[in-house]
């Protein structure tokens, strides 16, 4: 296994043209699972509120839920760089707060970094944890933490706008920037012009790597996908084909059989 990932290495992996592979995961075995096949970052979503508490949004998810899953993704990493997602109202108040939030994730759950959403709004905080020695990836775009202001999960089209944030959060000391739900055009340009990695989600293949939710494209969930999701297997179907054969067979006597019986 290669060298684990860093904020040197990704800045690097820009620099020479090499796609940057993420995916979000919440727990030990399917961290582990991507580690071993080596993506470049797994980001412990507050996605997590939606993909495995079952919420309507990310909103209620707290900074202690976030440790604790941030924590199990850490333990199963040797590779992957683990970024933590700061929850709502993490980071919208003191900075003083912000920074003691933040530092939670790498002091107690072993995360490399974390990730915050907005643009020019957030660049204080932004600032302020990277005087701390804590990375920072930020998110623009659409950003799902804002889903009430914005109306609803909608893309996001204000080029202008969506330039400025980019540059101001790469002046404020982001590391790399997820773009979320961005028009592959404005995403093209906006990765272009900044030094630092963007990440696109629903924002084209120009971007200098992509993301998705781990249960999303590995066919996990049944709920409603976005259009720039590509399911890339089937495992709640085959989930459920296990699932028919063992009922089948505990009620039908033929399980456990001999084989699976101690003597």
């Amino acid at each position: 296994m290669p060298s684990k990932i860093t904020t040197s290495t990704l800045m690097k992996m820009k620099k020479e043209g090499q796609k940057i592979t993420a995916l979000t995961a919440y727990d030990y075995p399917f961290a582990g699972m991507l580690d071993q096949a080596g993506i470049d970052i797994i980001l412990v979503g507050d996605s997590l509120g939606m993909v495995v508490q079952g919420k309507e949004n990310t909103l209620p998810v707290t900074m202690d839920e976030m440790i604790y899953h941030t924590s199990m993704v850490s333990r199963a990493c040797q590779y992957s760089m683990v970024i933590g997602d700061m929850p709502f109202m993490s980071y919208h108040g003191a900075l003083d707060k912000a920074v003691e939030n933040a530092g939670r994730f790498l002091k107690e759950a072993g995360a490399a970094a974390v990730k915050l959403e907005g643009g020019a709004d957030v660049c204080p905080v932004i600032t302020a944890l990277s005087k701390a020695g804590i990375p920072v990836q930020a998110h623009i775009g659409l950003t799902p933490q804002s889903v009430h202001q914005m109306g609803g999960f909608k893309v996001q089209r204000d080029e202008d706008r969506l330039l400025k944030d980019a540059g101001n959060v790469q002046d404020a000391g982001a590391f790399s920037v997820v773009l979320e739900g961005i028009p592959s055009d404005i995403a093209k340009k906006i990765t272009r012009t900044l030094t630092i990695p963007t990440i696109g989600i629903g924002a084209g293949a120009d971007c200098d790597g992509q993301i998705l939710v781990l249960h999303d494209m590995l066919g996990i969930n049944n709920r409603f996908l976005p259009k720039f999701v590509k399911k890339y297997a089937d495992l709640a179907g085959e989930a459920k084909k296990g699932l028919d054969q063992y009922i089948k067979e505990v009620k039908g006597g033929q399980f456990p059989s001999k084989e699976y019986e101690y003597k």
